[in-house]
């Protein structure tokens, strides 16, 4: 069995229950989460305006995994991910006008143009990626782990991928690799429950993600990432095992995707009564606030506060991402070669 314990035990076995995070605490969680939907929402009018071109894949819906894990990782841990990416940047700290000018291909954004929404970094907040190809960011995040053990550094490096990715060879050279030197490499498999338009059930033999390391030795759980709380309690064990030099760690994420696989798909392999269902019943953002305004944490009008402060934030990036200049002719000659 690889799956971990759900929560610290005392000397006498008996369950301790985490303690209950404060109101600043939620109420940046709430900020952290709305940021990420309002920002993609924008993303996706300007995509249907034609100002943003290529492939656009939304994170709506998903924001819990993201910001619960963000939560729990230092600045000088590293995050890498795949096309599905702006979430994450947002929740690693990077500006929104500069995500949101790469998106619409300007020189402020931060591949100063030429990377688009699935190619984006930011060696200052240890964001590494955004990758197009499926799996791709897998070993090259094992790779950033093993950086860190190599040099004895105590961080670790998050590495996200979807349900789709899991069924890749490349990521079980990666298990391998990173269990043989014990690399501290958290796997986050963001479980949207469709592999573009493949829904899990169909494409992966064994639902439970989580225990694909078993044959590595890798322990694994499954998580609520539809809860924001659940998936910082999670981390906190899955980067303390890290830390203290165990190896690697596998996070099944059970989350949704309100969108399509990418702005191009009208996603008819779902009903509309099973988005619905899950927006109503299992929104992560609308779960959190109930907890807050339940718990006394903060009433209607702070929320609402907080609200137009988002819409004011990712208003501006729109506004900025249209007035910031194209890249000029000469830049494909930059950032293709490192001078020695």
């Amino acid at each position: 069995m690889t799956t971990a314990k759900r929560a610290p035990k005392t000397a006498g076995g008996a369950s301790v229950a985490a303690p209950a995070p404060s109101a600043d605490i939620l109420l940046k969680y709430y900020r952290d989460m709305l940021l990420i939907r309002r920002f993609e929402e924008k993303a996706g009018q300007l995509y249907g305006m034609g100002l943003i071109g290529g492939f656009c894949h939304l994170y709506i819906g998903q924001e819990a995994v993201v910001v619960g894990m963000q939560a729990t990782l230092t600045p000088e841990d590293a995050v890498i991910t795949s096309y599905r990416d702006h979430g994450h940047m947002l929740a690693c700290g990077m500006d929104p006008r500069g995500v949101m000018a790469e998106l619409t291909g300007r020189i402020g954004g931060y591949s100063r143009g030429k990377g688009g929404s699935m190619h984006m970094f930011s060696k200052e907040k240890n964001f590494y990626g955004g990758h197009g190809i499926v799996a791709a960011q897998v070993p090259l995040g094992t790779g950033i782990a093993f950086s860190f053990h190599y040099r004895g550094m105590a961080n670790v490096c998050a590495t996200y991928m979807g349900d789709g990715a899991v069924n890749q060879g490349q990521v079980y050279e990666s298990f391998n690799m990173a269990a043989l030197w014990k690399l501290p490499v958290i796997y986050v498999i963001e479980n949207n429950k469709y592999a573009m338009g493949t829904s899990v059930q169909r494409s992966a033999a064994g639902q439970e993600l989580f225990r694909r390391g078993a044959a590595y030795g890798i322990p694994g759980e499954p998580v609520d990432g539809m809860s924001v709380i659940a998936v910082q309690e999670a981390a906190e064990r899955a980067v303390a095992h890290c830390k203290a030099g165990n190896g690697p760690y596998i996070l099944e994420m059970n989350t949704y995707r309100y969108r399509g696989h990418s702005m191009s798909d009208p996603a008819k392999y779902r009903t509309k009564e099973e988005v619905s269902k899950m927006r109503e019943q299992h929104d992560p953002i609308d779960h959190l606030r109930a907890l807050i305004l339940e718990g006394g944490h903060a009433d209607e009008a702070a929320l609402k506060d907080i609200d137009r402060e988002i819409k004011d934030i990712v208003t501006d990036a729109a506004e900025f991402s249209q007035s910031s200049p194209e890249p000029d002719p000469s830049e494909l000659y930059t950032d293709v070669l490192i001078e020695a």
